[in-house]
């Protein structure tokens, strides 16, 4: 194999692969929100049920975890509409990665409070 030809698997590949990840996760996410949804037209007593099942401090950490992940996969998805319709989007597309990783820090440090303070406040009472 010619030098250079080789890819890698550097941050273009670790992105892909995270953006994948995140679009399955989101999907199954959505699958069983749709169930459990549609067990309230079955007996509204198993779905209240079901949800009563929700209110725990892990269930609230999942959903700081699918907050990250749909919030990964939007900016992610912005700057691949970037890389593929701006001039100089494949050649910032490195750049551009680093700064969705940023935001998405900022963004879900700051969305840390709002998940930790209700996982306190289940198992502590208020």
């Amino acid at each position: 194999m010619p030098a250079g030809t080789l890819y890698r698997g550097r941050e273009g590949m670790w992105s892909w692969v995270a953006h994948r990840v995140t679009g399955v996760l989101i999907f199954f996410f959505l699958f069983v929100h749709v169930l459990d949804t549609a067990l309230v037209r079955v007996s509204p007593e198993a779905y209240d049920d079901v949800v009563s099942t929700y209110k725990t401090p892990i269930v609230a950490l999942l959903e700081y975890g699918l907050v990250a992940a749909i919030l990964f996969h939007a900016l992610n998805g912005l700057r691949i509409v970037a890389v593929d319709f701006w001039a100089k989007g494949p050649r910032v597309q490195k750049q551009m990665l680093w700064a969705v990783l940023g935001i998405w820090i900022v963004l879900m440090v700051g969305a840390l409070y709002p998940v930790l303070g209700h996982a306190v406040r289940e198992v502590f009472g208020s």
